[in-house]
């Protein structure tokens, strides 16, 4: 995984071979200073308890400050309330946005979008969503990736066509 920070938060958690991860130099000359940064150490924490089962909250995450554009930090906040082990449509999403901005209508491919540039996975959990009826949606870390992610979390898949 490869974790971004602005030095106080977290900006960036993904995975080496997503879409838009930058390449890290395995051999910066201030790896070690970085390597010993609070927000990292916490968020390795986290992520250790998420492995183990223990279901942190967003409450027991690090900082975060993912860069984004406002309609993005709404989507996400959204995303980041869906619970363990649950999934929700990029449908139900736009629905619960829409009557959050009290009322009229949003469209799910414009929620799609800015789930799919979630740039801090797995603590905002971009796998529970998911397509409409039998779709299981997209991932920007591979579709086996978001399947391994809810099958930890106990979501049965055999309701998706993989």
């Amino acid at each position: 995984m490869i974790m971004g920070s602005d030095g106080e938060a977290l900006t960036e958690l993904c995975l080496e071979d997503w879409w838009w991860a930058k390449p890290v130099a395995p051999n910066s000359p201030h790896s070690n200073d970085i390597a010993t940064l609070p927000v990292f150490l916490q968020t390795r924490e986290w992520l250790d308890a998420y492995f183990a089962g223990e279901r942190p909250s967003i409450d027991s995450a690090p900082p975060l400050a993912a860069h984004g554009t406002a309609f993005q930090h709404e989507v996400w906040q959204l995303v980041a309330e869906i619970p363990y082990g649950q999934t929700v449509s990029y449908g139900e999403l736009a629905a619960e946005l829409a009557e959050r901005r009290s009322g009229g209508r949003m469209a799910a491919q414009a929620v799609g979008g800015a789930v799919k540039r979630n740039p801090i996975t797995i603590i905002v959990p971009c796998h529970r969503v998911v397509g409409s009826g039998r779709s299981f949606g997209g991932y920007g870390g591979r579709l086996d990736v978001k399947a391994e992610l809810l099958e930890h979390e106990g979501v049965n898949l055999s309701r998706f066509d993989l």
